[in-house]
């Protein structure tokens, strides 16, 4: 159990799963959202305090956890980094890399610890499957292919791109994420949209798909779809190399991803997001470094970027200096 109190800051979709980590590690918490109503239906629901504005939450708090909108994430980040409060972010850190950096900078700065909660690599199947690349299960990695689809969300802000939206900004970053931490840096990433945003706003269904040459010339190849309501939420990768095939697929992993909403269905005890709190607050009580680090944030966003860039030129892009 710790002592920590954390300071949560938003109470939308997301905010219940990160609520019910806190509260299994004994975080006493409070809560801020832009809704009062659904501020106070999580504190009731959570035996949580209500605070009247950031000022107040920051001067009560240890870390914050970041569950607003993309486009607001830098703002709250930055008013808790100058108070001296560590900070979890979700994904992404920031709409830009540029703005993502300004944040992991000011972090540096102040000795602020920094945690973008980039959930998949707790996931216990992709971690698997990166124990046993790391092992040589496969041999040589040739190439790489991740999928991810699900009901669309329903919050406008989710589509319009401008303002940190977008199916490979919020769903595929995700799979861009593990493509990363899998197979290393980028050198050229090539994508389309199908049917392509219009007037700044993604059409639904929508798919992207990515693909990314590595620097030690791994392909990957990344599909993500926000469809209908019903759809059932569905992921999968699959790794080649010279020795074998790696593959899961969450369909035939568990019944519980029949699930339909546009979360990732999750256990309800010892579940993804339980180890990455719990990661970052051994980090933050230890001063050890988490699974995922700052820099790889910036990193996946500055793939998404690209990947942007691509669809609207419809020619690849180069990352000449190999993201990492």
């Amino acid at each position: 159990m710790t002592e920590l109190r954390v300071g949560l800051i938003g109470a939308g979709g997301i905010s219940r799963v990160h609520a019910d980590a806190w509260r299994a590690i004994g975080a006493r918490g409070t809560v801020l959202s832009r809704s009062r109503s659904r501020a106070a239906e999580l504190a009731t629901e959570y035996d949580l305090d209500m605070a009247a504005d950031i000022g107040t939450l920051l001067s009560d708090v240890d870390v914050v956890d970041i569950m607003t909108p993309s486009a607001t994430h830098a703002a709250f980040a930055l008013a808790a980094i100058e108070a001296g409060v560590h900070v979890v972010c979700e994904k992404p850190l920031a709409p830009t890399a540029a703005e993502a950096q300004r944040i992991l900078d000011a972090a540096e700065s102040a000795g602020v610890r920094l945690f973008p909660a980039h959930v998949v690599r707790y996931f216990p199947a992709y971690a698997n499957i990166r124990a046993r690349l790391a092992a040589g299960e496969v041999g040589e990695v040739t190439s790489q292919r991740f999928f991810r689809r699900g009901p669309a969300p329903t919050a406008p802000w989710f589509f319009h791109e401008s303002t940190g939206g977008g199916v490979i900004r919020d769903l595929m970053i995700h799979d861009i994420d593990q493509a990363l931490w899998f197979a290393g840096p980028v050198a050229s990433v090539s994508a389309v949209q199908d049917p392509p945003t219009a007037d700044d706003t993604v059409p639904v269904p929508v798919t992207a798909r990515v693909d990314l040459i590595h620097v030690n010339g791994i392909h990957s190849h990344l599909e993500a779809t926000w469809g209908a309501p019903g759809l059932a939420f569905r992921t999968g990768v699959e790794m080649s190399g010279t020795l074998g095939i790696l593959s899961h697929d969450s369909a035939e992993a568990s019944s519980r991803s029949e699930a339909t909403d546009h979360l990732p269905p999750v256990p309800e005890t010892d579940g993804p997001y339980l180890r990455q709190i719990a990661d970052f607050v051994a980090a933050i009580e230890q001063g050890a470094d988490a699974r995922v680090s700052t820099a790889d944030a910036v990193t996946a966003i500055a793939v998404v970027e690209a990947a942007y860039a691509s669809i609207d030129s419809g020619a690849p892009v180069l990352l000449t200096s190999g993201m990492s």
